[in-house]
């Protein structure tokens, strides 16, 4: 059965057409999609969409969805990543106004998904962390079907990154009081692109034949991938203040009780914005603890041929530890994931990781990723025009339906949940 004559309240979108196309395919299938923008970016990628513009302070935003809700009988919303300052007041709210939220954000798995998930995502994800509920959800799912494939360059996602920031020039005009989620502002964030991409020539090189010698030379080493720094589930849903804070913790434990024929491999994120100077800090601490020569750092490299002759991972929520599991990889998650639990990312503290990682269950690992793509993974992509068209195809059944599919789980398994 699926609910029709449905209104769809479309809040902030990713920095790409993709929004604008969901509303489309939404309006096309006989249901009313209203938008609301919050700066001038969000305008220009739905411009001709029904939009409404909020152009009051953040704390008039209850007021003014809750009567938004009421006045225009909403049904649904959609929202981009559930920790924007803008989208914690829409998702705590709706519950009491009979609205169902559906959260989008990248995805879990990679390369070819994208998450759709009700509630909340990460750290809010409504996803069981227990063994047991996957085994049996993998029983009843079985194998999910094998995501069709596309390609997506970087300088599209780069670019329209770039155009909805320069569209906010704007926003003093058109949306005085708006406040970006970022906690850097857009040409301070480009400065840092251009700067450390620009860099990268040199560091590849570099950073490869690291990887060569640490694989050739056939010692043991743990690995600690950094997530961005104004990461939401880092400032939000851990206990770090940022990565530097993170890499600190790291390092000391791992001065303090990592065997002494190991090695640290600290590699920045391929996204990282190039303003922190982690080289420098990881130098200095190295210094400071005495392990100058048991800790290498990595600007740039593959990080699975990284992970494939490693001991470990340390990492708080990172996708990149998913990846770990599935490569049968110890793996130790320091924060909220939906990973982070017995059998899979979950077991000793920090300290006894070191001497002692236990690698996931290969069958958990399975039924977890299966389960995965079946309830809360969309085959497609925010950025290129066919991965778009891909994700709005896979994502309108979910939408349409009466529950999704992992309320469908949930109450199958709610003993569990």
């Amino acid at each position: 059965m699926m609910l029709s004559h449905r209104t769809f309240l479309a809040l902030q979108g990713p920095c790409s057409p993709f929004s604008a196309a969901l509303c489309r395919a939404l309006q096309n299938q006989g249901h009313r999609v209203l938008t609301l923008s919050f700066n001038a970016g969000d305008l220009l990628y739905r411009a001709g969409q029904h939009q409404r513009l909020f152009r009051q302070s953040a704390d008039e935003l209850n007021e003014f969805l809750g009567d938004l809700y009421e006045r225009e009988n909403i049904t649904d919303q959609l929202l981009f990543g559930d920790q924007r300052p803008v989208h914690r007041p829409a998702a705590a709210l709706a519950p009491a106004f009979g609205v169902r939220t559906h959260v989008f954000e990248e995805g879990y798995l990679r390369p070819y998904w994208i998450t759709l998930e009700p509630e909340g995502v990460n750290a809010q994800s409504r996803l069981p962390r227990r063994r047991d509920w996957y085994h049996e959800a993998y029983a009843r799912l079985g194998p999910a079907p094998t995501p069709r494939q596309f390609r997506s360059a970087f300088w599209k996602r780069a670019t329209h990154d770039v155009v909805y920031h320069v569209a906010g020039l704007a926003n003093p005009l058109l949306a005085p009081q708006y406040r970006n989620h970022a906690p850097i502002t857009a040409p301070r964030e480009y400065s840092g692109y251009i700067r450390r991409f620009t860099l990268l020539k040199w560091h590849k090189p570099r950073d490869a034949r690291l990887i060569e010698t640490l694989l050739a030379a056939g010692g043991r080493y743990f690995v600690l991938p950094l997530q961005l720094n104004g990461d939401a589930q880092i400032l939000r849903h851990s206990s770090f203040r940022d990565m530097s804070d993170v890499i600190k913790r790291a390092m000391t434990s791992f001065a303090q009780h990592a065997p002494a024929d190991t090695q640290l491999v600290i590699k920045n994120h391929p996204l990282d914005m190039g303003l922190v100077p982690y080289r420098r800090q990881i130098r200095q601490l190295a210094s400071h603890l005495d392990i100058e020569n048991r800790v290498v750092y990595l600007e740039s490299g593959d990080l699975n041929l990284l992970l494939s002759r490693a001991e470990g991972m340390v990492t708080v929520n990172s996708t990149s530890g998913i990846v770990a599991l599935e490569q049968g990889l110890p793996t130790l998650a320091l924060g909220d994931a939906i990973y982070a639990f017995d059998g899979l990312a979950r077991g000793a503290g920090l300290d006894d990781f070191w001497h002692d990682p236990q690698p996931p269950c290969p069958k958990l690992v399975t039924a977890f990723r299966h389960t995965l793509a079946h309830t809360v993974q969309v085959n497609g992509g925010f950025y290129c025009q066919p991965a778009i068209r891909m994700a709005v195809d896979n994502c309108l059944p979910r939408l349409n339906a009466d529950v999704t599919p992992l309320e469908d789980l949930l109450a199958w398994l709610p003993h569990a949940a």
